[in-house]
């Protein structure tokens, strides 16, 4: 029975879920970021573990991590100088991209360069047909031409993106074995296999990104891997994927695309599991740290997937967690434009110098400034004891900001919250948009330092009957890594028309086979065995002379029995209850099969907590700025509530990993779990502010 630990890193803390296998026993922690020095936070955790909760590291044999390294590196665009070989004729494939601008009714809004500089795009004589046969052989005289103008650019690194190498990447394998040759120290990624898709534009792009993040995220798993041996930690270091699954990170130094969103998946599995265990079918997280507000949804327990999810301006096409970035989090600015009009974003204060209230060199007036100086924050210390609140510095930079506007201090803060509420609620109304859903049929579910503190807002904008704020709230998304399954996708293009006269049947039920014998070698590779693994599939499937697929499950037994009818009733099904209409005398296109390979990990069993009666008794009671007027509000210890308690809002909750704000209209019942359920408060007779 070992211990298990689950790492998330984020923009300003560094969070750590701890699981004892002998006793079931659950630890957290969080530490500032690093990131100087990305990895070193991890470091610092486990050392405050072993010297606070006299945890043993050399028990250790389980240890995810999700990090913001890929993610920082694109955003911040200091990845690698690459290279894009191409086929000739088709330089211009990510200038071009898909001739969408990010804002249409922004006249200035542009696309955002790529990553990969036109002036190192090379075009070389060959071609695969769409029907994957190879046309026009890769001459090694031209490829070696192209090194050289590699060599010349000091590029120091190649991506191999051909037309039509979803089909058969011969022609990419061929580049990449002479580069490889030739110039063993240049990188080489190849598109078929990064993420062997249909369009060109889409695979490049993809391929693009991790290729440029590639060696940063590499050179940092490599160092966190000898750091952690140097710590007498043993076990094969692991990452969480951006599918919401786990992999080995010497796997993630080969992929690293795979794990590029790793940090924002956590968070979404955590909130599923502890959804679930709550009987709670649909929610919508709410992750708020320091930097960001991310929100998903997670509709009959799963968590929701999509391909073309974006890292900063730059899309990638692999199946990911479907998270939203919907506005700002706890460490961001507020600021004053030159209209005299009060913004707020999208410049984060982070970990370092970090909100003013931190007493750690800030300036700048933040959110968390701004609840400091409404009253709700400030009676513990924070993160873990490494936080005492700073009250004066607070109302200081907030006041300097009020005096533009002609407000007091606190008038002040009220908007700073109302704003950053606003851009949170237009975020997720369009991620409810686009899933088709009506939020007040969700529960929101809080999570990350800042989440419990707004959540009440913005369940109130968006006119939500209940907010669960879980047991933890502060370190969930590091939870989500440690309880996080084993798993990756596989996607083969195949292009079968089912009315072609070809034999679909037996063509899908061979790709079927191909896939699922890659996917038990890669969990093979990854757990050493196949025992309690499971296999979905799916297809990308359309309607004859439509432009794009609709993401379809299949039974798989309906492939192995060359069950084509049946295969074609699920897409008719599918596309009914996503548009309402189906087509059952129109020709039916099957674009890519897809496979799911999850191998389970074992879950903790949360313990319940001790019964209680009536309300609670408050530690204290303290002034807090409501609606224009100082009131006294209840302020509870989240470790002194007990199962079934009862009381009303207003009132704060304060614990070590962050602040719940109860609203005054709002009533909190404390479930056996511990979890906090939110809702329209009973009228007992007593004044609702």
């Amino acid at each position: 029975m070992c211990i298990r630990v689950g790492v998330d890193i984020g923009g300003s803390y560094t969070d750590f879920a701890v699981l004892d296998e002998r006793d079931g026993k659950l630890t957290s922690l969080k530490v500032f970021s690093r990131p100087d020095a990305p990895g070193q936070e991890v470091v610092d955790g486990l050392r405050k573990l072993s010297s606070q909760y006299a945890i043993d590291l050399s028990r250790i044999g389980f240890l995810t991590h999700g990090t913001t390294v890929g993610v920082n590196t694109v955003v911040q665009r200091v990845g690698a100088r690459l290279a894009l070989i191409t086929t000739k004729g088709f330089e211009d494939v990510l200038e071009i991209a898909r001739l969408k601008t990010p804002n249409m009714y922004h006249l200035l809004s542009k696309r955002p360069v790529p990553l990969i500089s036109r002036k190192y795009v090379f075009g070389i004589k060959e071609r695969t047909s769409s029907n994957g046969e190879v046309t026009l052989d890769v001459e090694k005289s031209d490829v070696l031409d192209v090194i050289k103008s590699i060599r010349e650019a000091d590029c120091d690194g190649v991506v191999v993106a051909l037309m039509h190498s979803y089909r058969n990447p011969t022609n990419e394998h061929k580049i990449r074995d002479i580069i490889s040759a030739v110039a063993p120290d240049l990188g080489v990624s190849c598109s078929f296999d990064t993420w062997p898709i249909i369009r060109e534009y889409e695979r490049t792009q993809t391929a693009a990104v991790g290729a440029y993040a590639q060696p940063k995220v590499g050179a940092y798993l490599t160092r966190l891997d000898a750091a952690l041996v140097d710590m007498g930690i043993s076990t094969n270091l692991k990452v969480t994927k951006s599918n919401g699954g786990v992999m080995s990170a010497a796997k993630g130094k080969e992929s690293c695309i795979q794990m590029i969103l790793s940090g924002t998946a956590s968070g979404v599995i955590g909130a599923a599991y502890t959804a679930k265990q709550c009987g709670i079918r649909n929610c919508i997280s709410l992750d708020i740290g320091g930097t960001t507000a991310d929100a998903a949804l997670i509709i009959d327990g799963q968590a929701q997937y999509a391909a073309g999810e974006y890292i900063g301006d730059y899309q990638i096409y692999i199946p990911s967690v479907s998270v939203t970035s919907i506005g700002d989090g706890g460490g961001t600015v507020a600021w004053v434009d030159n209209h005299g009009v009060l913004k707020v974003g999208p410049e984060s204060a982070g970990s370092t110098p970090g909100p003013a209230c931190f007493g750690r060199g800030g300036n700048a007036p933040t959110i968390t400034d701004a609840f400091v100086v409404l009253g709700i924050l400030g009676h513990s210390e924070l993160g873990y004891s490494t936080i005492t609140v700073d009250a004066q510095r607070a109302r200081n930079v907030i006041g300097q900001l009020g005096e533009k506007l002609n407000l007091s201090p606190e008038a002040t803060s009220e908007m700073i919250v109302n704003v950053a509420v606003s851009g949170m609620y237009a975020g997720v109304s369009r991620l409810m948009s686009k899933f088709g859903v009506d939020p007040r049929t969700f529960t929101l579910l809080p999570f990350g330092g800042a989440g419990p503190m707004l959540s009440c807002y913005l369940a109130r904008a968006l006119n939500m009957g209940q907010i669960m704020v879980p047991l933890s709230p502060g370190v969930l998304s590091a939870l989500g890594g440690l309880i996080a399954d084993t798993k990756n996708d596989f996607v083969k293009t195949t292009y079968y028309d089912f009315d072609s006269g070809d034999n679909v049947a037996q063509l899908l039920t061979q790709d079927l086979a191909d896939l699922e014998n890659e996917a038990r070698m890669w969990m093979m590779e990854q757990a050493g065995t196949l025992e309690g693994s499971a296999i979905e599939v799916s297809a990308d499937m359309r309607y004859r002379g439509q432009s794009f697929e609709l993401e379809t499950p299949l039974n798989k037994q309906d492939i192995v029995d060359m069950n084509i009818t049946s295969v074609r009733e699920a897409f008719n099904s599918e596309h009914l209850r996503h548009y309402g209409y189906e087509d059952r005398q129109a020709s039916v296109q099957l674009i890519a099969l897809r496979l799911v390979i999850r191998l389970p990990t074992s879950k903790p069993t949360l313990k319940t907590l001790a019964a209680g009666t009536g309300s609670p008794e408050p530690l204290k009671k303290t002034s807090v700025w409501i609606n224009g007027d100082w009131h006294d509000v209840p302020v509870y210890r989240r470790g002194d509530l007990l199962a079934d308690q009862r009381f009303d809002g207003p009132a704060i909750v304060f614990q070590e990993d962050c602040t719940t704000w109860v609203l005054p209209e709002l009533s909190c019942h404390i479930d056996n779990l511990g979890n906090m359920f939110l809702s329209d408060r009973v009228e007992t007779g007593s004044e609702v502010i």
